[in-house]
């Protein structure tokens, strides 16, 4: 690792002293060299404070860059920070997040805290979705628990939507794309009754045909439609107290599992199958699909949510509430993803059927915060926190007698079209608190020491379906843990955080830092178990015990050239302690989480920005993270071995140029550059995918008021061939390929 940062450090400082020179060289050109960066502001410590004095890493997105950049996913803006890593793969409501070395896995939480419009989401299903009329999006990387809750080991990831505006305004945008693609999305806004209530109603929809082809169906497979729509009412009846009241609701109808079995060696023209169970290989990647079922996943999310404040002599009292409810059912084809089925078993060494899951989760979430003035020497906060969670989740696999899949949900469904071989469900019961607290003491008048402790405390009951076990003729005839049980479990922990900061110049400060956060244990479908057992899958139990994290971590961030250039950076170093980690035991689709002992991971961080000239700015990240497996009682040998789902390295870079071109129309270009390091999938570090290169690049005209803009783009413009995510046993999922759009855009 010292190696690749004294590598950044000399890069970096080159890459200063040439925009240093390009810099100098305008100012003598320019008759108005004053073009330097807006002051940023963040809410990373739940109060705005200067991007550069915050004491932690943290990235931000302005309105403007997430425009240019066409962020529309959580992809998106992922790519465009240093640190964070994100694999989709299976349905639109898993995602595999890693930020600095901790990564999230199949049915757990995430290694961030998510919070849109000041409101902490409670389930990692409602993470991916579209964004669209986005002010801002805050990345904070270190542990964040103390602040923000439970699953908050890796970071914070903090989204503000644009709010209810006093004047009427808007923007709708169109566009057409790859893959049959085409979308519109549009935003209105302004007052109801003058200078108290106000409304900005948002929505957005998306259909896309997909790129990847099943050739024996010849169909599609990430076919993709999404409706959005979103609705904001602000009421400020006082100049000191403010309502704001939230609805979300997301649909989305898409391809589901589009993965391919690596020994599976199919047949071009037939899709069938001959195996060779010797294959296992992340850079093996397969885009031709022959699965004799279609993938099917449709997802339902509402979500309520409000918020009050109220400002007194001594600070303010805050309030939000929120509901989220979310369905989703997905089925596919079983492994080993072919045109193989119950009817050719003749010609197939094992049994194949179709899977089924099911989501219904409903939750309910209150905070309160009492915060303290800024400007004051002695700054505090203070809170609580509650969440109240059903969620019900079933998992099956029938009999693929080539007549489709019957989704199952909540109760077993055994058709003579699809016979039922498998039911596995369960109903959690789950109650979460919190007490929270935080102080900030200015020492001196550029030192500050900043303390913040929260309990969390998860109580969790599951209660297994009376109809769990193995089918046949639609009965159970083998039972699969204990139908009908009651199980309960209790996971807490505090969870502090110390900061010093030191501001030595308006334009350099340095902070240093100590804190811990854990996520919450949670159980297994009752049985795996036993059923890994019997796969030969060592160490699995119906019950995953809680993840704790000890982080370590030293920064600065530092401007230079009258606020025209930033170099921030940061070094820490972080001890995992049951980290979850998921298997696939294919026999009898059972996915279980087993726990990675201990962990150790020690890395950094570099961003740059520059502002070069009036109309070129460019950007550069570095993030490094050397991970090591202390402990793995599943797998002994592992020891040594590099952490599952986490880039060795991973470097952004990019920059985008405006100019005039009348006195009426611009030009715009913009290029996005993103290198991911060589990473492992699983402890045992099986095969590893080398570097990939992705690159973005976008270019358009546009009103030089801004009133109107086109705008063509292309993902992965180098069509980079590569696996977006690989598990254990040779199940691959293979990354978009290029993708191209134009947009048109008009403000109003």
């Amino acid at each position: 690792m010292k190696k690749y940062l004294k590598m950044s450090v000399a890069t970096c400082a080159l890459t200063i002293a040439g925009i240093n020179n390009q810099i100098l060289a305008q100012d003598e050109q320019s008759e108005d060299p004053e073009f330097a960066f807006e002051e940023i502001v963040v809410t990373a410590r739940g109060r705005e404070e200067s991007l550069k004095s915050a004491p932690l890493s943290v990235s931000v997105l302005s309105k403007q860059t997430i425009e240019d950049a066409r962020v529309n996913r959580v992809d998106d803006f992922i790519a465009l920070t240093s640190g964070i890593t994100i694999a989709n793969s299976q349905d639109a409501g898993t995602n595999f997040i890693t930020i600095r070395g901790m990564s999230q896995t199949r049915n757990g939480e995430p290694p961030v805290a998510v919070i849109v419009d000041g409101v902490l989401q409670v389930n990692s299903r409602t993470f991916d979705q579209t964004l669209f009329d986005v002010e801002n999006i805050q990345v904070l990387r270190g542990p964040q628990g103390a602040r923000y809750g439970r699953n908050a080991t890796g970071g914070a990831i903090i989204i503000n939507t644009v709010g209810p505006s006093e004047s009427f305004e808007g923007y709708v945008r169109a566009g057409v794309g790859s893959g049959e693609e085409y979308s519109v999305e549009g935003s209105i806004s302004g007052p109801i009754t003058e200078d108290t209530l106000s409304y900005r109603l948002s929505g957005s929809y998306t259909n896309r045909d997909g790129v990847f082809e099943n050739f024996v169906l010849d169909e599609n497979v990430d076919y993709f439609e999404d409706v959005t729509v979103r609705g904001h009412l602000l009421w400020t009846p006082t100049s000191n107290f403010s309502a704001d009241a939230r609805v979300n609701i997301i649909r989305t109808d898409a391809g589901s599992l589009n993965f391919s079995y690596q020994p599976a060696i199919v047949d071009p023209v037939t899709g069938l199958p001959n195996f060779d169970f010797t294959i296992a290989d992340a850079d093996l990647v397969e885009r031709n699909f022959s699965a004799n079922n279609l993938g099917l996943d449709d997802r339902d999310v509402t979500q309520f949510s409000l918020r009050m404040n109220y400002q007194a002599d001594w600070g303010e009292f805050s309030s939000v509430t929120s509901y989220d409810s979310i369905t989703q059912s997905t089925g596919s084809d079983q492994f080993p993803y072919t045109a193989a089925s119950s009817v050719t078993f003749g010609a197939f060494p094992f049994f194949d059927g179709t899977q089924s899951q099911f989501f219904d989760i409903d939750a309910f979430s209150q905070e309160i915060r009492f915060t303290s003035n800024s400007d004051q020497r002695l700054r505090w906060m203070a809170g609580a926190y509650l969440l109240l969670t059903d969620r019900f989740v079933s998992s099956s696999i029938a009999n693929d007698l080539e007549q489709g899949i019957t989704r199952v949900r909540r109760e077993p469904v055994s058709p003579a079209s699809s016979p039922l071989t498998s039911f596995i469900a369960d109903d959690n019961d789950n109650t979460a608190y919190a007490f929270f607290a935080a102080v900030d003491y200015d020492i001196a008048e550029n030192l500050e020491l900043s303390f913040a402790g929260r309990y969390d405390r998860d109580e969790r009951k599951q209660t297994v379906s009376p109809d769990q076990g193995l089918y046949a003729n639609g009965v159970v005839v083998t039972p699969v843990g204990a139908a009908g049980a009651v199980n309960q479990a209790n996971f807490g922990k505090f969870q502090p955080k110390v900061s010093l900061r030191y501001i030595a110049t308006e334009d350099f400060s340095i902070y240093g830092s100590w804190g811990q956060g854990f996520r919450s244990g949670q159980f297994n479908q009752n049985g795996v178990g036993a059923i890994a057992a019997g796969a030969g899958v060592s160490g699995v139990s119906d019950l995953l015990g809680k993840e704790t994290t000890d982080t370590f971590e030293a920064g600065w961030k530092s401007t230079f050239l009258d606020n025209r250039v930033s170099l921030n950076g940061a070094l820490y170093h972080t001890t995992v302690k049951n980290a979850p980690y998921f298997v696939f035991i294919g026999a009898v689709s059972a996915q279980v989480l087993v726990p990675i002992d201990e962990v150790t991971i020690k890395g950094g961080e570099l961003e740059l920005t520059a502002r070069v000239t009036p109309n070129l700015d460019f950007y550069a990240g570095l993030a490094i993270s050397d991970s090591e497996v202390n402990e793995y009682n599943v797998t002994p040998s592992a020891v040594g071995n590099e952490a599952p789902y986490v880039p060795k390295s991973a470097l952004n870079i990019g920059g985008q140029y405006r100019t005039e071109i009348t006195s009426d129309i611009g030009l715009f270009m913009r290029v996005d550059y993103e290198r991911r390091g060589r990473q492992f999938w699983d402890p045992e570090n099986t095969t590893e995918r080398s570097a990939i290169n992705l690159v973005n690049a976008r270019l358009g005209i546009e009103d030089n008021d801004g009133a109107w803009s086109l705008t063509g783009s292309v993902t992965n413009l180098f069509d980079e061939v590569y696996n977006s995510e690989w598990v254990l046993g040779g199940f691959a999922h293979a990354g978009q390929p290029d993708i191209w759009r134009l947009d048109f855009r008009y403000n109003f």
